[in-house]
């Protein structure tokens, strides 16, 4: 069984900040993790969340103007 994981990347530190505590406020268990090696983005940090819950942490993003880099989803 493939298990997917859902990551988030940023270019800047800030909105890695603010994507955990939107998300965490709105009910949804985010958590700061360093960037995997199969990904590179610009600031070292990402943001690893319930790929079921990505439409809906989407939609926080664009209603909290919170930039991402991008969305990733990694095979564990």
């Amino acid at each position: 069984m493939i298990i997917l994981t859902c990551i988030a990347t940023f270019f800047v530190t800030h909105m890695a900040l603010r994507f955990e505590k939107e998300c965490r406020k709105a009910g949804y268990d985010v958590r700061i993790v360093p960037v995997p090696r199969k990904i590179s983005a610009s600031c070292g940090l990402a943001c690893r969340y319930s790929c079921e819950a990505e439409k809906e942490i989407k939609n926080i993003c664009n209603l909290k103007n919170i930039e991402v880099e991008a969305f990733h989803h990694l095979e564990d």
